[in-house]
């Protein structure tokens, strides 16, 4: 499959105005142990392009308790549409101004590129879950055993070797001012 970008006045040639394109490929800048399959399909809607499709793969993700990396099934089937409009000049924009909720929509200018490698990319980074866990009963990171004593156990880096040593120091002064 070819997943360069597709021009988008071409979409006004196509039977039905409809292009269906499949991909099974590694995406740049996505973990994945598998290839990503999916199947996109982009129709010309004159003012708006419809895109809907499904895609798998399976990627490797980072469990954010344990560091551990493990493996996630991904299987989506998005559907978007996309407005077709010419880009403001940026000089004539306000600064500043609000926007509503209804107007946060995906835009492309009508005589542009739809790329959907890209698209296909952010709809499975949009499906990744936000808490990422290897196991819902994942116990996290074993922490050394707490030392009450606090200078018997060895730095676990080196650089804190001289804190240790600077503690030592001042706990025997504290200890004797007590005393008085």
């Amino acid at each position: 499959m070819d997943t360069d970008r597709v021009y988008i006045p071409q979409l006004l040639q196509q039977p039905e105005k409809t292009l269906t394109l499949e991909i099974e490929d590694h995406l740049p800048d996505l973990e994945t142990l598998t290839p990503v399959r999916a199947e996109i399909q982009i129709t010309h809607q004159s003012t708006f392009l419809t895109v809907k499709g499904w895609a798998e793969t399976i990627v490797t993700l980072t469990c954010h308790r344990c560091l551990k990396h493990y493996n996630h099934r991904v299987a989506i089937a998005p559907e978007e549409l996309i407005w077709l409009q010419a880009n403001p000049d940026p000089a004539t924009l306000p600064l500043e101004r609000e926007v509503a909720m209804e107007d946060l929509t995906e835009t492309l200018p009508p005589t542009g590129y739809f790329d959907p490698a890209t698209w296909i990319y952010e709809q499975i980074c949009l499906a990744l879950p936000q808490r990422q866990l290897c196991d819902s009963d994942c116990p996290g990171i074993d922490a050394p055993e707490d030392n009450t004593a606090g200078q018997s156990a060895a730095p676990l880096d080196q650089r804190w070797s001289i804190l240790a040593q600077l503690q030592r120091q001042i706990q025997p002064e504290s200890s004797s001012e007590e005393g008085v």
